[in-house]
């Protein structure tokens, strides 16, 4: 799906490569776990009352959820470029920080999140990946959705700011 070259994408290849933390015991893993996959109630939106699209659903590090809720969590402060890319509620009034949501998590499973780094930039490339797909197929004339057009661009700063988060 590679249709340009980005600088960091290799060294950050080669990094997730390298750096992959010894997983917790195994448990089942969404692969998709983030606010949109959700079901709320509406008098209690604090109440989540099921989970959507189970399609990628195995058995693995329940660590790869975090990092990819995480991965869709922005924060008030992320750069604009980011929070341009991924829109999302989380920059609202009322919303724990990734921080904080790390921390509640930690407190409430009892997993060491040390190696969230690793998670969450893994969850940024994943991201970058998929989004990359899809411009592929756009420019190829494979789909017509304008939309696409300003998609390499947002892999390329998903692979930027991933590569940054690690120092590279």
């Amino acid at each position: 799906a590679r249709t340009e070259e980005i600088a960091q994408a290799t060294p950050l290849m080669q990094w997730l490569s390298e750096h992959v933390p010894a997983s917790p015991a195994a448990t089942i893993v969404h692969n998709d776990f983030k606010l949109n996959n959700l079901l709320l109630d509406r008098a209690d939106l604090a109440h989540v009352t099921g989970v959507l699209d189970w399609e990628m659903t195995t058995i693995g590090d329940p660590l790869f959820d975090l990092g990819v809720c995480l991965g869709y969590w922005i924060d008030p402060d992320d750069p604009e470029e980011l929070r341009h890319v991924l829109p999302t509620v989380t920059t609202l009034p009322g919303f724990l920080n990734r921080r904080q949501f790390m921390q509640r998590y930690a407190e409430r499973s009892g997993r060491d999140l040390s190696g969230m780094d690793f998670y969450m930039t893994f969850a940024t490339f994943k991201l970058a990946v998929i989004i990359q797909q899809i411009y592929a197929r756009w420019k190829r004339g494979q789909t017509q959705d304008e939309r696409f057009a300003v998609f390499g661009e947002r892999v390329r700063l998903l692979i930027e700011y991933a590569a940054a988060r690690v120092s590279i």
